[in-house]
């Protein structure tokens, strides 16, 4: 699953949201990803360049609408290769398409922490948490979808086990109202077990964190913490890992010049690296310079990135192919330069959707002598995690990031294997004072940066982020904790359901008291909830007592509860403008229209 809601062919779609039919061809439909890829104007319908059993390259033919492309039931993906054990009838045991998920409920899913807003807009999302009561050979229903299979002995298991990668990211406003959602999550995912109310168990892992304790009662809503593996009797040897001191592993350089400006810097720099690494290469196939020649260049915003993508292009391009020409060394003798013709620039950004992304790492992995390897990369954060690729070896910095555990993730990326140490170079702004200032201490952080990593900020209960998230977070477990309140329709159930309504406040309360807020703020919040809710029946009556369809979520804005950020309706009432959930926890600024005009008022098509 991914996080993009309309998954039209923007940057961040990865796969579709519905299956369609042959009638209903949408851009969100996996008929029309499927009909686009196989006439190579669109990307696959899963984000996978090869199987995952075999490792051999998938074929066009390898996904399937079954049992037919008119009224698909699901979505097959098959290898195709003769030796594969997924060749045959057998299909891989992946899903992709999340009307797919939601009925077949798989063992271990997959998903960004911001798709999860999607639980108060759509009922089926309950099977998650278990709460499904019926089956039949397609898979499960629960009360979202009545009618159809045949009654479970008992309900599933909810989930046991929440892996969350990458902890130090769920921080700032995504931590802030991930938080906030994850009250309902854990009230949805517990179970009485011997007498008591059980949550999953939830695994993080990070390499850059600090006060994790605070973040995470903040976050899971835990009050204790294990740190796994824990400390062992030495610290260069835990059992688990061992320092290697004797094998090298990353070298830092920091670059700075009074008196030229960051472009230029990066230009003089760049192209040094570039026609350096050129020189020392042997050209064959176990070439000890392979590393190097390949620059992944990182940068702290797009417009930054903007800019030096013009220099590399135009100026790097040109000058390296008579840089080594132009630089003979007298003492000692020789060419510590080569020249060097540079091809096509890689660049991995949020501009680019979901495969060019995969297909730009696969390229990152081929060696230098490839014809389709990369010369130069240029990325933002987007790279710090997830890019696990061996040979990279040289990283061009520019500018310091913004926090220590950026920097440490970002800089990570090279220098991953024992034979291939890293070499970062870090190129400083000397007349930013924060640049100045890590450059004329750079040796001494760079020896204990780890030190240098910030706490992590996730305040869900802060007055804003109620604001602007405690309502979908109370009809996300007012929905699925009460199985008769999850369909559609039944958002009018609202006023006859007290009991629930008080469990999902009681929880709230108790993690607010795990998370250590004042009682001021735990009794501001559960007025707010109260608020809320008198809201919620309000809007319902109305609707009931004027006969309009209400519903949690239609095509009408007027006639659902909930309301998407930045697109309500004029003259609204304003309980209705409380009840704003976005179909992403990024949902956090609205988009600003651009229109160009000519000098005679003609605008641009």
């Amino acid at each position: 699953m991914r996080h993009d809601r309309t998954l039209q062919r923007s940057p961040g779609a990865a796969t579709p949201n519905n299956l369609g039919s042959s009638k209903n061809k949408k851009e969100n439909t996996a008929v029309f990803w499927l009909e686009q890829y196989r006439k190579g104007r669109g990307p696959a319908p899963a984000p996978l360049k090869n199987c995952p059993w075999c490792g051999r390259e998938l074929k066009k033919d390898a996904f399937s609408l079954q049992p037919t492309a008119a009224k698909p039931q699901r979505l097959d993906l098959r290898c195709y290769e003769v030796d594969c054990a997924f060749s045959s009838e057998d299909r891989l045991p992946i899903v992709v398409v999340d009307e797919e998920i939601y009925r077949r409920l798989p063992a271990f899913m997959i998903a960004t922490v911001d798709k999860f807003a999607n639980v108060p807009w759509e009922g089926r999302t309950g099977g998650f948490f278990g709460h499904v009561e019926r089956s039949d050979q397609t898979g499960f229903y629960g009360a979202a979808e009545p009618g159809g299979g045949t009654r479970l002995q008992a309900e599933l298991r909810p989930i046991d086990l929440i892996i969350q990668d990458e902890l130090h990211l769920i921080s700032g406003p995504l931590g802030t109202i991930a938080g906030l959602y994850e009250s309902a999550f854990d009230l949805l995912a517990s179970r009485k077990i011997n007498g008591e109310w059980c949550g999953p168990k939830i695994v993080a892992s990070t390499g850059t964190v600090r006060r994790a304790e605070t973040q995470i009662r903040n976050l899971f809503g835990r009050e204790r913490t294990a740190i796994f593996p824990p400390p062992g009797v030495s610290r260069d040897d835990s059992f688990f890992a061992r320092i290697d001191k004797d094998t090298p592993s990353r070298l830092y350089l920091g670059v700075a010049s009074p008196g030229r400006g960051p472009k230029l810097v990066f230009l003089r720099a760049l192209q040094t690296l570039l026609s350096g690494a050129a020189a020392l290469s042997s050209g064959g196939p176990n070439d000890p310079a392979d590393p190097y020649l390949t620059a992944l260049c990182y940068f702290n915003a797009l417009r930054e990135l903007g800019g030096a993508r013009r220099i590399v292009d135009d100026e790097v391009r040109a000058h390296l192919t008579s840089y080594g020409r132009s630089r003979v060394r007298r003492e000692p003798t020789g060419n510590p330069f080569a020249n060097r013709a540079l091809r096509e620039i890689q660049e991995l950004t949020s501009r680019y959707s979901t495969d060019q992304v995969s297909e730009a790492r696969t390229r990152l992995g081929l060696p230098a002598g490839d014809k389709n390897a990369v010369d130069v990369a240029l990325a933002t954060n987007m790279i710090s995690v997830g890019l696990d690729i061996g040979r990279l070896g040289l990283m061009v910095v520019q500018g310091q990031p913004k926090t220590a555990a950026e920097y440490i993730q970002a800089s990570s990326r090279v220098g991953r294997e024992a034979q291939k140490p890293g070499l970062v170079v870090t190129l400083l702004n000397i007349h930013k004072p924060r640049d100045r200032t890590h450059y004329e201490q750079f040796r001494s952080f760079h020896l204990s940066f780890y030190r240098a990593v910030e706490a992590a900020s996730v305040t869900p209960f802060a007055p804003r982020a109620l604001d602007r998230a405690l309502a979908a977070t109370l009809v996300a477990a007012m929905r699925h904790v009460e199985p008769s309140l999850t369909p559609n329709p039944a958002a009018d159930q609202i006023g006859t359901n007290a009991a629930a309504y008080q469990r999902v406040k009681d929880a709230i309360a108790a993690k607010m008291q795990t998370a250590r807020q004042d009682n001021a703020a735990v009794q501001r919040c559960l007025a707010r909830l109260d608020e809320l809710e008198g809201a919620w029946i309000t809007i319902a009556d109305r609707q009931t007592r004027n006969g309009d369809d209400f519903a949690y979520a239609n095509e009408e804005p007027v006639r659902r509860l909930l309301q998407v950020p930045f697109e309500q309706q004029p003259n609204m009432d304003p309980e209705r403008e409380w009840f704003i959930a976005g179909r992403s926890m990024r949902d956090t600024e609205p988009a600003s229209l651009l229109k160009l005009r000519r000098p005679d008022g003609s605008t641009f098509s």
